[in-house]
Parts: C-alpha cells; sequence; structure tokens
C-alpha cells in the first residue's frame, strides 16, 4: 500500500453551513419499583418514583464549498492531508465545488436508575461514509456504548483520544496532529472524581501494513496480520480553575504471520507504544487554549490522520529474512485557540502537525510528514 507524502496545503472555502438541531425530551418508561420497609434493602433500591429518562438529540448539516486545489474525490469535503495528490493533476483539473449533508448526526441517550446506580447509554450514528464506503453519504456509527458505575463498555472514544483537545471548527477531519479514535473496548474508571478522573480500557486491536517497494512480490502476499491481545490504553486528567491537564498511554502488540512455504521466513511481531499529553487552558474568559502532544511507535491507527503502523525495513545481512517489518516512529502536535467575540460570534486559529519516521523499504511517495492550519469566524 502506498501512500503519498504531503507538505502541500490544501485550499478550500467554506460558503454555507446550516445545521437543524432536535430538541431533546424525558420520558418515564421504567416501572415504579416495590415498596420496602427495609432501611438496608431500601438504600441498595433505586427510588420508587425513580424513572428511565431519555434524550433525542442532532442536526441536519448542509456542507457547500469550494476547493481551489484538488483530493481525492471521495474526500471531497475534508482537509485531509493523507488524500491529497502525490504528483500534479492525479485527480483531474484544480478548482471544484461540493456540497453534502455526509455531517449530520442523530443520537440517543438514557438514563435508568439502578441499585448498582445510574445506567447510561449513548448510540449515535452520523453519515460520513469511510472505508469501504469511503464518499458516499451512508450509515456510520459513532458511539454504542453503556456505562453502570466504574464499568462500562461498547464504542466509544478510547481513552487515549482526548475529544476536548479538538478546535470549534466545522471542517470535518480536522487537525492531523491529534490522537482521535473511536474504538470498541471495556473500560474501567476506579477515579471519576471533580478534580480528577483515572481509567483504563482493553480495546479491540488492529494495526495498518505497507509492503513499500516489495508490494509487488508474492511472497508478501501471504503474510496474514494477528493481534494476540487487546490494546491497552489509560488515562489521567486533573481538573483545575485555570483548566486542566490529560495524560494518556497506549501499549500493543502486532504479529504478522508468513504462511507461504518457501525459502523465506518473514513472520514478526513488534510492539506499539505511545503518550498522548493534552491540555486546555483558560486565558481569560474568551479564550481557550487546547493543546494536545504525541510521541509513540506503531500507533499511527489511532491518530486522526495517518495511515500506516508498520513499515518494511531492508534487512540485507540475512537471507532467510531479508525484510522485517518495523513500527513506524512518530511525533505529532496540535495548537489551538478558541475566541468568543460576544454571544453570537467565534473564531479558532490555529496549527497542527505530524512526522513519521518512515523506513527504508517504504515508497518515496509514502507519507511521512503532515501540516494543518485554521482559521475561522462562526
Amino acid at each position: 500500500m502506498r501512500r503519498p507524502r504531503t507538505n502541500r496545503g490544501l485550499g478550500s472555502l467554506c460558503l454555507l453551513t446550516g445545521a437543524l438541531a432536535l430538541g431533546g425530551f424525558s420520558d418515564a418508561r421504567a416501572q415504579d419499583g416495590p415498596a420496602t420497609t427495609d432501611g438496608a434493602s431500601a438504600a441498595a433500591q433505586p427510588a420508587a418514583d425513580a424513572k428511565t429518562t431519555g434524550e433525542v438529540y442532532g442536526f441536519a448539516m448542509l456542507d457547500i464549498g469550494h476547493d481551489f486545489k484538488q483530493i481525492n474525490p471521495d474526500w471531497y469535503d475534508t482537509l485531509r492531508l493523507t488524500r491529497l495528490p502525490s504528483f500534479k493533476d492525479e485527480f483531474g483539473k484544480d478548482n471544484r465545488t461540493f456540497g453534502g449533508v455526509r455531517q449530520s448526526r442523530f443520537g440517543v441517550k438514557t438514563s435508568t436508575p439502578t441499585s448498582l446506580g445510574d445506567l447510561k447509554t449513548i448510540f449515535e450514528f452520523e453519515l460520513f461514509g469511510t472505508g469501504v464506503d469511503s464518499g458516499q453519504t451512508t450509515f456510520r456509527l459513532r458511539h454504542a456504548w453503556g456505562e453502570l458505575g466504574q464499568f462500562a463498555a461498547g464504542q466509544y472514544w478510547s481513552p487515549f483520544t482526548d475529544p476536548d483537545a479538538f478546535p470549534n471548527s466545522l471542517e470535518y477531519w480536522g487537525p492531523t496532529g491529534l490522537a482521535w479514535f473511536r474504538n470498541v473496548q471495556f473500560r474501567w474508571t476506579p477515579v471519576a472524581k471533580e478534580h480528577s478522573n483515572l481509567m483504563f480500557a482493553l480495546e479491540r486491536p488492529g494495526a495498518s501494513g505497507d509492503a513499500g517497494t516489495y508490494a509487488d512480490r508474492i511472497e508478501l502476499q501471504n503474510i496474514k496480520p494477528r493481534f494476540p491481545i487487546p490494546d491497552i490504553t489509560a488515562a489521567y486528567k486533573s481538573t483545575q480553575k485555570w483548566g486542566y491537564a490529560r495524560v494518556a498511554g497506549q501499549l500493543r502488540k502486532i504479529d504478522w504471520d508468513d504462511v507461504l512455504a518457501d525459502k523465506f521466513e518473514l513472520s514478526g511481531s513488534a510492539t506499539g507504544w505511545g503518550l498522548n499529553f493534552s491540555t486546555n487552558l483558560k486565558a481569560g474568559t474568551k479564550d481557550v487554549i487546547r493543546a494536545a502532544f504525541v510521541v509513540g511507535a506503531g500507533i499511527q491507527n489511532s491518530m486522526n490522520d495517518s495511515p500506516i503502523d508498520i513499515g518494511i525495513e531492508n534487512n540485507p545481512q540475512n537471507a532467510i529474512t531479508p525484510i522485517v517489518g518495523k513500527a513506524l516512529p512518530m511525533t505529532a502536535l496540535s495548537l489551538f485557540v478558541d475566541h468568543s467575540w460576544n454571544a453570537k460570534f467565534s473564531s479558532s486559529v490555529g496549527y497542527s502537525s505530524q512526522d513519521i519516521d518512515n523506513s527504508n523499504g517504504q515508497a518515496a511517495t509514502a507519507f511521512r510528514a503532515g501540516r494543518y492550519a485554521l482559521g475561522n469566524l462562526l
């Protein structure tokens, strides 16, 4: 798999964006619990008038703009750096107007009192097709999540991700240098206080590899990825009057097996790891600084716009294993200021980057660096 190296900017001007918010509701669905006169039993039971409450939310969003240059047509309404052209006119001529409603979103939240605490659920989807549905306006699950007390499970933001580091922007894809991943997980939050939060999670594993300059070799067509254990993530957040500071970590094991019976043995494994330091700083009453710094290797799958976790490294001194896989080191930065002009208008301005230390077996056109800048008036 080859990815273009992109240091170029993408010129895009948003002409019109509209949003229609759906109101919330509260609905009684749970039957009243039985009365009890036992004090201990009563303390373990939800209140007699406890009811399930629910909220329906979402918006319909029209996104119209003009791209003064070009991008992969499947990503026409984003500033996604890994989808920029790797050579002149790869996707045709410049200057294209686009329109769509793919950012539209719908969700339902519920809360049900139980003897173990409130059972909270979220089900949320949008219409922005990715993967095999890239370029389509189609169902895309964002959250399918339930939590009770200290435990939670389903698909939700990975603890490695800090959603509050994202700037106030209508551009869908966002900064290239942010850890940004919703994943299937089982989460334990032993500390959830007003000023501190600590969580751990076992997450669904996954990674991608780049065959690089050997992509057409039949020997590589028989390399099968395998993930023997879940990804392990954790995060701690301290909240103060000035804002908050947060640190998150990730550890993962990535294996690949050579199932072709030939003279080569190309099986291998790598350890992926990462640290994400993020913060929101209150700079007066009208400004918030949103910053994040990520460092690691083999964690590109958890980043907002980073294509490859494992690259091919030449190993010429070994005739049996002439190539090996390498967890690609990376660093990423995101720094934005959100400013409120008044009750109706706000702006966000800032910069984001990521740099990947590619392996020597990758193609010269493989993505290795991205630069993203944003300024708006909303």
